[in-house]
């Protein structure tokens, strides 16, 4: 297919971008996160009032990272059963294409019995079995699990899977005590020290080192033996992108902003998942494939900035 430059202008970079853009965004499903956000049970004011603040927060993050609140779902309070969060995996199935993404995030309490770990919420609690079940429901591959509550070290070994990262408050489900990861898991989220190679991304890898430093540095300072040790247990974590540093440019009545940014959801993804390969190829080879990826994914960032910056 030949193109052509636009009247009275030549065909620059810019240029080409834009004819690029124009001929594969629209007639194309762009992949797209989407974002579960559970708040469970509280039991004590002080902890239904900690955990709704995170829920809160991550709800809030969760939107800026997707640019469209409809690919954020979040239940908490009363409404927060093991049916409603069934509906939500049910929606979910409807919606997503195979090259889309889920991040799962639980906040509230866990138990575990000996055998089986339960994420507590109103009525029926989610327990580790049906939560595989939901999570193997979906008809994508790439998935977050962020489990922040007490005894989620329980479910670690159970949930994890091929393409699914797992990340858990606690190492076992001995560990029972109301957990502190979850307030520095949003702390890490929005804070720059987390950005650990300074490209103003929160990873997934990123906020789970900041979560996990944080975590210790309570338990020392507090002069207490740490009743939490989170873990990580997956492959992709760093080609998870869950939020970004400084000024978000708001996208929900611009469509061509909101295409830009679903290509740059996907050019990082996929620089993610080559890093992630990177050991496998020759150097050589690394570099011609990741050069290209950078350089749009640097072309798509100066076109998001500067329709951002438009009046």
């Amino acid at each position: 297919m030949a193109f052509a430059a636009p009247m009275g202008g030549r065909l620059t970079a810019r240029n080409l971008l834009l004819v690029a853009l124009a001929a594969v965004l629209p007639g194309t499903a762009s992949a797209k996160t989407y974002f579960v956000v559970v708040g469970g049970l509280g039991g004590e004011l002080q902890y239904a009032k900690r955990f709704d603040t995170q829920v809160s927060e991550l709800v809030d993050i969760c939107e800026e990272t997707a640019g469209d609140s409809s690919l954020v779902e979040s239940l908490r309070g009363a409404v927060a059963t093991k049916e409603a969060v069934e509906q939500a995996f049910g929606r979910l199935r409807t919606q997503l294409k195979p090259n889309d993404t889920v991040a799962v995030f639980l906040v509230g309490h866990g138990s575990f019995d000996g055998r089986n770990y339960r994420f507590n919420l109103h009525g029926p609690d989610l327990t580790a079995v049906r939560l595989k079940e939901l999570l193997d429901s979906l008809p994508v591959q790439d998935q977050l699990l962020v489990n922040t509550s007490s005894s989620s070290g329980a479910s670690l070994e159970q949930l994890t899977g091929d393409h699914r990262v797992v990340i858990t408050a606690t190492k076992s489900g001995g560990e029972r005590t109301a957990t502190v990861f979850g307030r520095y898991w949003v702390e890490g989220l929005r804070e720059p020290e987390a950005d650990i190679n300074k490209d103003e991304v929160i990873t997934a890898l990123e906020a789970f080192r900041y979560a996990e430093r944080q975590v210790a540095a309570y338990y020392e300072k507090a002069k207490k033996l740490a009743t939490e040790h989170p873990r990580l247990k997956g492959d992709a974590a760093s080609g998870f992108t869950l939020a970004r540093l400084g000024e978000q440019p708001d996208v929900a009545s611009n469509p061509a902003l909101q295409s830009l940014i679903a290509k740059r959801v996907e050019l990082e993804r996929r620089i993610a998942q080559l890093r992630a390969r990177k050991d496998s190829l020759e150097p050589a080879a690394y570099v011609e494939q990741l050069q290209p990826l950078l350089v749009d994914l640097a072309r798509t960032q100066a076109e998001i900035d500067d329709i951002a910056e438009k009046p």
